[in-house]
């Protein structure tokens, strides 16, 4: 796993936790919680207060059949979060995949793009993100939500995640988008259904192979309410899973990873310093 550095971020020693703050009505977990601004940004300061080293701000749903909004309500739930949050001075990413949005993002003090279409949403993202300078997730996406289970096919997942991402860091790169600015996201739950997400999970080493510092968002995913799920087959409805996504941050943190995206901050903020103690023991041991 590359323990190459992210500009804007400080090497803490550990994995840092991106805290989730979503300003829509639908998304899958806490869609219409965080949709008021004010609800919104005090909601982002209370993450940091539990340890969010970032918050991710986020107008569109990207839930699995979820419809994608128009450029202006996108805007408007997203920029006056991230302005209130920034001149708190919160380190906040926009999780967007619309370069118009990325751009007002950025010119309000946004740190990091958090693309989950890895630039393939729209084509003028990489270029938009190239002029920024600042950080970019390339996630593993085939296509928008309405669909994309219906994309989940795979001879050998990880191979082709790894594939497929290696294709787009070179299409962001070749828009201008530098090495330094890259972070990998393998996107748990987007184009992928059953074993296929924990067989990513497993091929986490290989996907650290590809040189790039690893975004990691299993939080609250439908694959850890399956597999919670109750005798009669009903899976563990999506808060309910919070512990297991605690897991998963933990065996990520000790995998390398650079960063987890999670909805529920204080235990994975303590799982990623459990994490980095217990590397931290072995390298000392």
């Amino acid at each position: 796993m590359t323990t190459r550095g992210v500009p804007g971020f400080p090497d803490r020693g550990r994995c840092l936790v991106m805290g989730v703050v979503n300003v829509t009505p639908d998304s899958f977990s806490d869609g219409g919680r965080w949709f008021d601004v004010g609800t919104a940004v005090r909601h982002g300061l209370e993450l940091v207060e539990q340890g969010a080293d970032l918050i991710d701000v986020g107008g569109e749903s990207t839930r699995p059949g979820a419809s994608r909004v128009s450029l202006e309500e996108e805007l408007a739930r997203v920029i006056p979060v991230i302005r209130a949050l920034v001149a708190e001075g919160v380190p906040v990413s926009v999780d967007t995949m619309r370069a118009e949005v990325a751009k007002a993002a950025v010119e309000v003090g946004v740190g990091l793009v958090n693309d989950v279409s890895g630039g393939l949403a729209d084509p003028d993202m990489s270029r938009i993100v190239a002029a920024s300078g600042v950080p970019y997730v390339v996630m593993h996406w085939r296509g928008h939500s309405k669909g994309m289970d219906d994309l989940a096919v795979y001879t050998d997942v990880v191979a082709e995640v790894c594939e497929e991402l290696t294709k787009r860091v070179a299409a962001v790169m070749a828009e201008g988008v530098s090495e330094s600015q890259i972070i990998l996201d393998p996107g748990l739950g987007f184009s992928k259904r059953g074993g296929q997400d924990w067989a990513v999970l497993a091929g986490l080493p290989r996907l650290g192979e590809l040189g790039f510092p690893l975004l990691i968002g299993a939080s609250r995913k439908r694959f850890l309410g399956r597999l919670l799920a109750e005798p009669d087959g009903t899976p563990r409805p999506f808060g309910a899973s919070d512990d297991a996504t605690t897991a998963v941050t933990a065996l990520a943190a000790q995998a390398g990873a650079w960063c987890v995206r999670v909805h529920s901050v204080r235990p994975n903020a303590d799982a990623v310093r459990v994490a980095a103690a217990w590397r931290k023991g072995g390298e000392s041991g």
